[in-house]
């Protein structure tokens, strides 16, 4: 095929109507009336080209039509059956546009890209892809049907793309079944959600991230692509790309599940859905955020089965768990638990009232949100936007006759005042904080407003802590680092002289990363007589850290230290996760 160097660009700037075109081909003699009538009829059903119905009814042949159109709108034709795509070509296009424009770049010589293109008359597609390429465009005509066969081989499209995925997760979540509570039927019919495809690609997706020991699935759109990634050990993994045909149905088919409003896209929401796998059912905390293109969905993933509630399994050294226990069983003070969010603190938490939750206690606690029910314990879910705050729930709590109440979260003094006093009339009250550490916990709720002395008498025991990613069993192996990195931990070289680091070379059960599972590192600090001194004289973060640390305490750092030794994680771990 010889192709001039330069296009003549065509003068209309519209594709000709399909009366005109149709018009066109029965005066030339190449269709008659009836053929066209019956395009015209299956046109108003598919919105399809009609020239492309036309060949596919074999009312033309595509070459002879392209050859037609190619005089109209003079320019060249090219014959694809007999063209040989260039796939070194096939990058410089991405896949949807190629897919939705049909275009196909074809070769290239010097600054000049040829690209073989169904409608003539689209200018805006040349605008587009000399924008995208920084090419100049040599436009010519090809045949509809056998450019679409091209583009489908050449290309991914959606409904490979999709197979691909379907097939790659055959098997995955035909055991199980997504809990629907009862909807209108005007909502359940909206926007093709219940379309097979969607159904088991969503039911798939929420099998295999709780198989995988994922604690959230990200569902992310992009202006070209469907981004799916779960949250393993703590670090993110891109597992998929749908069709982005599809970003709407999932979208939607997630939040009729989770009992949300498909119609309303301009405002956060949060809902809940159930998923039972056997005699399992695990929930799933939603929440949709609009972004550029579309709205975001992170599942957060509520297995209680994945729920370790044992304390003595947690990984706390042996004085720490004893000062813990300790704590946990006064009957009144206060036990508070810090950390960054995803942390373990709720879990934390959780393990304690499971350990103290008995017949004859009455144990209340306000969350935000309520993550797993507990049995026999009374849980409230806070909603500020009706009033229901921290505060006003720990009030109620105190005209409830509690014994040990639980309060998510400190956040203001007005929720602080309330424990402290709660704590200091013979209740068990514990919570959480945002510190960096135990000694600093003392020093926020001062700053809060809090009076030393309430904060000195109320506060039996602080637990800070942090999640660090635990060697894969299966390829554990010895290593070692340069005397820079292991610098890096501040601890006394004779410390560490003995330890046998260990890491994970990256095998099958772990997906390649050495890591499976996670472990804590934590930092549990009794108040002792000396402490609530330094405390009431305004003691310093620095020097109530010494003074802990000189009655046994073990710093983060510490105890990273000691799950360095024990080969449980790595240098890099305790490194990210703790501070010298």
């Amino acid at each position: 095929m010889t192709m001039p160097r330069s296009a003549t660009v065509p003068k209309e700037s519209t594709e000709p109507s399909a009366d005109r075109l149709g018009d066109m081909l029965v005066a030339q003699g190449a269709i008659t009336r009836d053929q066209l009538a019956n395009a015209l009829s299956e046109q108003r059903t598919t919105h399809q080209r009609i020239g492309y119905i036309l060949v596919k009814q074999g009312s033309i042949g595509e070459l002879e039509l392209t050859k037609m159109l190619a005089r109209q709108y003079r320019m060249p034709a090219v014959d694809l059956s007999r063209f040989e795509v260039d796939p070194r070509m096939l990058r410089l296009i991405p896949a949807d546009l190629a897919i939705k424009r049909m275009v196909l770049p074809l070769k290239r010589e010097g600054r000049t890209l040829t690209v073989a293109v169904a409608d003539p008359a689209d200018q805006g597609l040349l605008e587009d892809l000399k924008f995208i390429t920084r090419f100049d465009l040599f436009p010519v005509l090809a045949g509809e049907q056998t450019l679409r066969q091209l583009i489908e081989r050449h290309y991914e499209t959606g409904d490979e793309q999709l197979r691909t995925i379907l097939k790659e997760m055959e098997g995955v979540g035909d055991d199980v079944e997504v809990v629907e509570e009862e909807d209108d039927e005007g909502t359940a019919m909206q926007a093709a959600v219940d379309d097979a495809p969607v159904v088991k690609l969503i039911n798939g997706i929420l099998t295999d991230a709780v198989k995988r020991g994922a604690s959230d699935i990200h569902v992310e759109p992009f202006e070209h692509e469907i981004r799916i990634r779960y949250r393993i050990d703590g670090a993110l993994l891109e597992v998929m790309k749908p069709p982005l045909k599809m970003k709407a149905a999932l979208t939607s088919r997630i939040k009729i599940l989770s009992q949300l409003n498909i119609a309303e896209r301009r405002v956060p929401q949060d809902g809940r859905l159930k998923l039972k796998m056997g005699t399992r059912v695990i929930d799933f905390r939603v929440s949709t955020l609009p972004v550029l293109f579309g709205e975001k969905i992170v599942m957060r993933i509520l297995d209680k089965g994945n729920l370790t509630l044992d304390l003595t399994k947690f990984g706390f050294e042996q004085k720490a768990e004893e000062d813990l226990m300790r704590a946990i069983l006064n009957p009144y003070g206060m036990v508070l638990v810090t950390g960054p969010t995803g942390s373990g603190k709720t879990t934390t938490l959780y393990s304690a009232l499971q350990r103290i939750n008995t017949v004859d206690t009455n144990i209340m606690t306000a969350e935000d949100p309520v993550e797993y029910n507990l049995p026999g314990i009374n849980q409230v879910h806070v909603r500020s936007e009706i009033g229901l705050t921290f505060a006003s729930a720990l009030r109620a709590f105190l005209r409830q006759d509690p014994n040990i109440i639980m309060i998510g979260e400190i956040r203001d003094l007005e929720t602080g005042g309330i424990a402290i006093k709660a704590a200091l009339t013979g209740h068990l009250v514990l919570s959480t904080l945002h510190t960096n550490d135990a000694p600093s916990t003392i020093v926020r709720m001062i700053d809060m407003g809090i009076e030393a002395f309430n904060v000195a008498s109320a506060v039996n025991l602080v637990v800070a802590q942090r999640l660090v990613r635990r060697i894969c069993s299966g390829c554990k192996a010895p290593t070692t680092y340069t005397p820079e990195e292991v610098r890096v931990l501040g601890a006394d070289p004779a410390t560490i002289a003995h330890i046998s680091f260990m890491k994970g070379k990256g095998c099958d059960n772990c997906s390649g990363s050495g890591y499976r599972g996670r472990a804590g590192l934590y930092e549990v600090m009794a108040m002792s007589p000396s402490l609530r001194r330094m405390i009431l004289t305004g003691g310093s973060t620095t020097e109530l850290r010494d003074q802990a640390v000189s009655e046994g305490m073990l710093t983060l750092r510490m105890d990273g230290l000691k799950k360095l030794e024990k080969g449980i994680t790595t240098l890099e771990e305790v490194v990210k996760e703790t501070a010298s």
